[in-house]
């Protein structure tokens, strides 16, 4: 059995700020060292349920967060910028499950720690159809044109919650509570690694019975509407193929072919992002 692992940062228990996880900033290495372990405590709750393989997308800022010599289970890294599927580089149909490890909360999120929609910079709102998403609901068209079930989502409170709309028979992993956007009530650390490991093991525990969990699936023609902080950045989007301007700041991206959706709003991202670094 093959899973592949999509590992954000936010999401770590003990983590609040953006100092803890920004490569070259004095508290990073604490912080890669708590992800590490729950990355970890999710791969071994995996192998003890049988899982064999692993593949682990490092998916936060930089994407070089997670060291290869570190990772449990002899996991396949892949790391570094610029992916074509960004957070879901390495995904195809051979996998039996998706894990969403240290995510958080969307950008519109009332009350989560970190809380962003892929650029804090530049997105001010991300819907699909119509419901408002975070990165679990953008990233769930890769796993849904794969057919790939969302067997696990670890994280706050809200990211939890906000899973249930793509993966409701997913297990789910509260690690802290948020209090606000830079503030958590934080399981302790090897608390949070048992719950995570419990958590895998209970996945494909699950998976290996034959239990029937579907991938996310969503209702044709797909329409992914990005709502920008400032109306230049919807301006410049629109030379993306297939991208409609519907507002000031709001694009919409539409179609049945799930994966050329997720492709579009990567490109989007991208050119919107380097409008704001200006």
């Amino acid at each position: 059995m093959k899973l592949f692992l999509s590992t954000d940062f936010e999401g770590t228990s003990g983590i609040v700020a953006w100092e803890q996880i920004i490569e070259g900033q004095p508290e990073y290495a604490q912080g890669r060292l708590l992800l590490t372990r729950e990355v970890n405590a999710v791969i071994n709750g995996a192998q003890e349920a049988g899982a064999s393989e692993f593949v682990v997308n490092d998916a936060h800022h930089f994407m070089r967060n997670l060291h290869p010599q570190e990772l449990a289970g002899e996991a396949t890294l892949i790391s570094g910028r610029h992916k074509p599927l960004y957070m879901m580089e390495g995904l195809d149909s051979s996998f039996a499950g998706v894990c969403f490890v240290s995510y958080h909360g969307s950008i519109g999120a009332e009350r989560a720690v970190l809380c962003h929609t892929y650029s804090p910079a530049a997105i001010w709102e991300v819907r699909l159809n119509g419901q408002i998403v975070g990165e679990a609901g953008v990233n769930a068209l890769v796993a849904a044109h794969y057919g790939v079930p969302i067997i696990l989502v670890s994280g706050d409170d809200v990211t939890v919650q906000e899973a249930e709309i793509v993966a409701p028979a997913a297990e789910k992993v509260v690690v802290k509570h948020s209090l606000g956007r830079f503030a958590a009530a934080h399981l302790h650390p090897t608390r949070a690694c048992e719950l995570l490991r419990a958590g895998a093991q209970r996945a494909v525990e699950r998976l290996a019975r034959g239990e029937r969990l579907e991938a996310p699936s969503f209702r044709l023609p797909v329409q992914l509407e990005v709502t920008f902080l400032v109306a230049d950045m919807a301006e410049m989007v629109c030379s993306v193929r297939g991208v409609e301007r519907t507002g000031a700041r709001t694009v919409c991206l539409s179609g049945d072919n799930l994966l050329d959706i997720y492709r579009q709003f990567v490109a989007v991202v991208v050119l919107a992002r380097a409008l704001a670094d200006r």
